[in-house]
């Protein structure tokens, strides 16, 4: 897994998925009773269990986040850190309420890791793994839209970002020149050069009447024009230094 859904929300979701799946667990299995309990005791003792699955995976949620926004990156390495903590933090906390008044469990931690972790961790892991496989799915899809409005209401343009070629000044309107089908098309939008560029910060300015997306730069005609896809703008000196890089 090389990548990570970093939304708390759903991964509080699966903290809470695998919380419910604890107590069902738990409660049927009963791989912690040891024939002493009614069935009373036995639900208490399955929800505090469960609660310690969600209060664990809150434990991996942090972790992840933190290290997410260090790093900006997730590999397999990270993703097998978080199942280590998950179940690192799970045994430890799982162990101790065993051990408690309330569950009086008779093993040593060898054993409850053998007898009971063990089987809890060959059961637990697919579940954990297709949960987080799943959330990927879940991650919303970075849109190339872009919508450009002018002074009217009727003045809008809905187009993909790729699409947008530049814009040129034209009075009290700009002109917008952009591909449909790999057809150059142009429309007029009242409003001003200066609001579209503080809109779209990726055009870069030309000149005092243009502005363009670099991605549509194809080469330099000459030292005072440059050509976009199917467009030349001019480019006054002012601007020049700003072009050299592309």
């Amino acid at each position: 897994m090389n990548t990570l859904n970093p939304s708390i929300k759903h991964h509080t979701i699966i903290g809470g998925l695998l919380s419910i799946w604890g107590f069902l667990f738990g409660f049927f299995a009963r791989p912690f009773e040891h024939g002493t309990m009614d069935l009373e005791v036995w639900i208490y003792v399955s929800v505090g269990f469960s609660i310690l699955i969600f209060l664990s995976y809150a434990v991996v949620i942090w972790y992840q986040k933190i290290i997410y926004q260090k790093l900006s990156i997730w590999n397999i390495t990270l993703e097998i850190s978080t199942y280590i903590l998950f179940y690192l933090v799970y045994s430890i906390s799982t162990y101790i309420y065993y051990k408690s008044s309330f569950v009086k469990g008779i093993y040593d931690f060898s054993e409850f890791l053998i007898k009971i972790i063990f089987n809890i961790f060959l059961i637990m892991t697919p579940l954990l793994f297709a949960a987080r496989k799943y959330s990927l799915k879940l991650i919303p899809s970075k849109s190339d839209d872009i919508v450009i409005k002018g002074d009217n209401k009727l003045d809008v343009l809905k187009i993909k970002q790729s699409e947008l070629i530049c814009i040129s000044n034209s009075q009290n309107y700009v002109e917008i020149f952009f591909l449909e089908k790999d057809q150059l098309k142009t429309k007029l939008i009242r409003s001003s050069l200066k609001k579209i560029q503080s809109d779209f910060d990726f055009l870069i300015q030309t000149h005092r009447s243009h502005l363009i997306n670099p991605s549509h730069f194809k080469s330099w005609k000459d030292s005072n024009t440059v050509s976009l896809t199917q467009v030349e703008i001019p480019v006054s000196k002012n601007y020049k230094n700003s072009l050299l890089s592309l």
